[in-house]
């Protein structure tokens, strides 16, 4: 089994991150306004800190979890059931964020309120059917958008800096209790720093760090470090830039808690060069936001399907969810993705009852992940940084219980996801514990009996590699190669996943070309032919969402002299969703290796 390649540097590591965490300050700053009005600077201050202090306790996971450090995978080390609870409360976060960035992002955008509910019902449909063919990264639109959008804010901060008051600021309401709730309230800040832990298994490794146990320290912290700092300095900065406009502002402030960025932009725009330009720098920040939150929807819904897919396949969940369709998008995980942000959307009809379900899955999901690692005595954790992760954890389960007893629906929300995820992950253990005696059908007639055949052969000479999906004219061609030129054959055959995973495809599962039957297929008849045309022929097989990269990866790290693909015959949509594997492959590949296309 071939790992997935570590392609990913901090940069786009965290312009990814940006489009998914960066986008919290789009309706935090509007949700603190709602819940302390002039009086919620210090609230943000307070959010802004914890914000940075999970940041710091984040980049700790990354370094001790280089093959994923999502809530899944690190709570998975302490207890199979506590690594279901926090995926489900992942999902609970994963759910509202497409259903809450939907909203928003047509917010931006202009929409009219009374349209929003449905729009975005339509918007997760869409993307939803986009996804059928997995495109290729998920991450790219928001990866594009975020320098557009740290371009946007700046603007909006440069018009705003000259009017900056601490006059307008209430002192915080007499009550330790009523500032606590409001507090909790605006804790949406921490949403989309799980992402950062589920791109560990992709990202570069440090320089000299060992292939069998990589390091991603530096790639992580730097993504970690540049992002936090702008979400908690950007989210205090934008707080008390809400706050400096006059009290007079109070009902259009509450009017535009939705779409709060825009509102300022315009008003500060205007401000400077007058309501001309300033209702056009608005839609600006209409356009960048929304499109950015909208990338967020997808981010949301991906992520989904790739928490579904890690748990079925770990038989968390039933088989059904691990089947994939032809374009290896597990078509059950993004049915459910897409079904269960349209009935909370069906089911709530009001934006800040829609924030109210936001909070309990994401603070959920970072208090068990938190937990997880502060108790766990494998890790390898100085005192003080234990002490820290031990505290937080902390501060976050105090948060979550107060979530739950202040807001009913939010508890009824987290008890269903909770309830269905467990009740089915009994089911599909039941229906697994009937079954496992049960061999697939299609093995036993794949796979010969003798190993003998399977044994590779191995001389000096030249080395051709041929990626294959089928029985297909390029097989034999490469067959014909191998013979001719007395080469080494090295048949791979990639499976397709189209889906974020939350840790390394192959961490934990030694998964071999004989376990799948459609690879088992073409490796034994590739073998059958090779040995009767007395040519060495070595079966490759890997699991992969980024086929290109693998094939690049594997072609360089094998040393191979002549790379053999047959012609895609894709249709345009899938190109364009997915991308050319043959032209990727050739931008990719060093100049030492011949790239033969056989059509």
């Amino acid at each position: 089994m071939i790992q997935r390649p570590r392609n990913l540097d901090w940069k786009r590591a965290a312009a990814i991150l940006y489009g998914d965490w960066g986008t919290s300050k789009a309706y935090v700053i509007g949700l603190a306004f709602v819940a302390a009005g002039f009086s919620s600077l210090p609230i943000i201050l307070a959010v802004c800190a914890l914000t940075a202090i999970v940041a710091v306790n984040y980049g700790v996971i990354c370094v001790h979890y280089p093959d994923g450090g999502g809530v899944y995978s690190s709570a998975r080390s302490q207890s199979r059931l506590l690594a279901v609870i926090g995926a489900l409360l992942l999902v609970a976060d994963l759910t509202v964020t497409a259903a809450l960035s939907a909203w928003t992002g047509l917010s931006y955008l202009g929409l009219e309120p009374r349209f929003i509910p449905w729009a975005a019902m339509l918007l997760v449909g869409v993307l939803g059917v986009l996804n059928l063919a997995g495109p290729k990264h998920s991450g790219s639109l928001a990866a594009l958008l975020a320098a557009p959008t740290v371009f946007i804010l700046a603007a909006i901060a440069a018009f705003a800096i000259p009017h900056l008051t601490l006059a307008h600021l209430h002192p915080l309401k007499a009550g330790f209790g009523h500032n606590w709730v409001a507090f909790v309230g605006v804790i949406l800040a921490l949403s989309g720093v799980e992402a950062i832990a589920n791109l560990t298994g992709v990202m570069q490794a440090d320089p000299g760090s060992p292939l069998e146990r990589p390091s991603v320290r530096r790639t992580s912290r730097l993504a970690i470090s540049v992002v936090a700092a702008e979400v908690a300095l950007g989210t205090a900065l934008f707080g008390w830039i809400m706050l400096s406009l006059p009290e007079s502002f109070s009902a259009q402030l509450l009017a535009r808690k939705e779409d709060m960025l825009r509102f300022l932009g315009e008003q500060y725009a205007a401000m400077a060069f007058g309501d001309r330009f300033g209702a056009g720098f608005g839609i600006a920040v209409g356009l960048v936001v929304g499109l950015l939150l909208i990338s967020a929807v997808n981010t949301a819904i991906v992520a989904l399907i790739g928490l579904f897919y890690m748990m079925a396949r770990d038989k968390e969940m039933p088989r059904a969810f691990a089947r994939l369709n032809r374009h290896g998008v597990p078509w059950l995980p993004l049915l459910v993705a897409v079904a269960v942000p349209i009935v909370v959307l069906l089911c709530v009809r009001d934006f800040e009852a829609l924030a109210g379900l936001y909070a309990i899955g994401v603070v959920g999901a970072i208090t068990v992940n938190l937990g997880s690692c502060a108790f766990n005595a494998k890790l390898n954790l100085a005192w003080p940084v234990r002490a820290l992760m031990g505290l937080t954890f902390l501060v976050l389960l105090a948060i979550e219980i107060t979530i739950a007893k202040t807001k009913p629906d939010a508890l009824f929300f987290a008890c269903c996801v909770l309830g269905v995820g467990l009740a089915v992950r009994a089911w599909a253990q039941k229906r697994a514990g009937l079954a496992t005696v049960v061999i697939s059908r299609a093995l036993p007639g794949a796979i010969p009996e003798a190993s003998s055949p399977l044994d590779p052969r191995l001389h000096e000479g030249q080395r051709i590699l041929v990626a294959v999906r089928g029985l297909n004219p390029v097989l034999r061609f490469a067959m014909e190669e191998a013979r001719l030129r007395r080469a080494s054959l090295y048949v791979l055959y990639i499976r397709e996943i189209a889906v974020s995973l939350p840790v390394n495809p192959s961490d934990g599962h030694a998964a071999d070309w004989k376990e799948d039957p459609a690879a088992a297929a073409i490796m034994c008849r590739a073998l059958e032919l090779a040995q009767r045309n007395e040519v060495t022929a070595i079966p490759l097989y890997a699991v992969s969402n980024t086929p290109p990269a693998t094939i690049v990866d594997l072609a360089a790290t094998l040393g191979i002299d002549i790379l053999m693909l047959g012609a895609s015959h894709r249709r345009f949509l899938t190109n364009l969703l997915k991308g050319d594997v043959t032209a990727e492959v050739a931008r990719s590949l060093p100049e030492n290796i011949q790239l033969v296309i056989h059509g």
